[in-house]
């Protein structure tokens, strides 16, 4: 008769050959095929930050835990980009709902500006569900940074204006930077991140 022990040997081993087969063939599948964004090969967790959002409470890394977030950079005086992208994730959010929950996050980078009351009145106006945050640029640089975005300011007195990255960063519902959502040209427009593209990818990878 086979001993006790050795049968609960057995079973870790066992137990142990199909985790290490399951992560071998996670590991080595193809990457799924994505029309307008980038999948990183493995999460990337963001450093601490610390923001404040559109009703003045702190975002930071704990705000972003439980859920799927889409985050895009900009400002609210911006005149084409941001209005365009912002309408954009109105239209989609049910459909970006629908795989697994997912919030927006706009990141103002034009925190002299862009007031409480003024980041509440914008989330208002495309979709109240949405979040807006700022901070001063100490913040908001190192932030940018590691979501890969970049921004700058231009001209001087009370008319400049912030260029910035039109792209935005998906996270998982750990936090973790996992995607980057990009604008893609046609040959006949200029580069822009379409709808159903950007619809289909964030389902794809939200499925993996």
């Amino acid at each position: 008769m086979m001993k006790r022990p050795f049968i609960i040997v057995a079973a870790v081993l066992l137990m142990t050959l199909g985790v290490l087969a399951a992560s071998q063939w996670r590991q080595h599948q193809s990457p799924p095929e994505l029309k307008t964004s980038y999948l990183f090969p493995e999460a990337r967790a963001l450093a601490p930050f610390e923001l404040k959002d559109q009703y003045g409470n702190p975002f930071n890394n704990d705000s972003l835990n439980g859920k799927w977030s889409l985050i895009f950079i900009g400002f609210t005086s911006c005149p084409d980009i941001c209005p365009t992208t912002m309408g954009k994730l109105a239209a989609a959010y049910a459909d970006l709902n629908e795989e697994a929950p997912l919030r927006v996050v706009f990141i103002s980078v034009d925190p002299e500006r862009d007031t409480q009351d003024k980041l509440a009145s914008y989330m208002e106006f495309f979709n109240p569900e949405f979040v807006a945050a700022t901070a001063p640029h100490t913040e908001l640089f190192p932030l940018t940074r590691q979501l890969g975005m970049i921004y700058a300011m231009v001209g001087e007195g009370e008319d400049y204006t912030v260029d910035h990255s039109a792209s935005m960063v998906l996270l998982n519902p750990k936090g973790e930077k996992v995607a980057v959502v990009k604008p893609r040209s046609d040959g006949k427009s200029l580069p822009q991140i379409r709808l159903q593209e950007m619809v289909s990818d964030i389902q794809t990878i939200q499925s993996l």
